[in-house]
């Protein structure tokens, strides 16, 4: 059952994704990350099969560090974005991946975006997106409550309505949430919204 969405503010975008690591009945962890730094402007957020997700994503991030490497200059978020669109659309048509992708990013030429690829590789520009279960409503509750410009704690405020929507709606719903955003001064991990805590098993 998993909630992934994100949306762009003012000079920022944020995304935001469960941290449940499922297995048909069983939950095996709860604290899986499953957004992932690109570069140090650039965030993915994975949904879909653990292997596809795993795998994938850390084939785009390498790929997009080699291409720095080589050339000296990083890929634009939508160069990033559309090289990601194609890579699935190749998949597709031999050993397609079960991956669904919100990339984010911030570029000093036009600001922070938002690209929603999924798994048959369409890709769009959003200022707002979701996938999995949790979309029902987090897509509704931002459909409601998004503008244009939102500042950063007008932002954070309606991911908490989100994740409580989802929490108190979605039958199976996730307990943890991780939120990381993306400006000018980069990418970075801003909040655990945390109701289960993994603990060690003693010994």
């Amino acid at each position: 059952m998993e909630c992934v969405f994100g949306l762009v503010g003012n000079g920022f975008a944020i995304v935001v994704a469960d941290t449940s690591a499922v297995h048909s009945i069983l939950v095996h962890k709860s604290n899986e990350d499953k957004i992932m730094f690109l570069d140090s402007h650039k965030l993915i957020a994975a949904s879909g099969e653990p292997g596809d997700r795993v795998q994938f994503t850390e084939y785009i991030q390498k790929n997009v560090a080699l291409y720095q490497f080589r050339n000296g200059i990083p890929l634009t978020t939508a160069a990033a974005a559309n090289f990601t669109r194609g890579e699935l659309a190749t998949a597709l048509r031999k050993n397609p991946y079960s991956v669904n992708i919100l990339l984010a990013g911030y570029d000093k030429e036009t600001g922070p975006s938002l690209y929603y690829i999924d798994y048959i590789a369409t890709l769009h520009k959003l200022e707002k997106g979701a996938f999995g279960y949790g979309s029902y409503f987090s897509l509704s509750m931002m459909d409601r409550h998004f503008h244009s410009g939102m500042s950063v704690e007008e932002a954070i405020d309606l991911v908490d309505k989100c994740i409580l929507e989802i929490r108190s709606r979605l039958v199976v719903a996730p307990p943890n949430f991780v939120i990381k955003i993306v400006d000018k001064d980069g990418a970075r991990e801003y909040a655990w919204r945390e109701s289960v805590k993994d603990t060690p098993a003693s010994a």
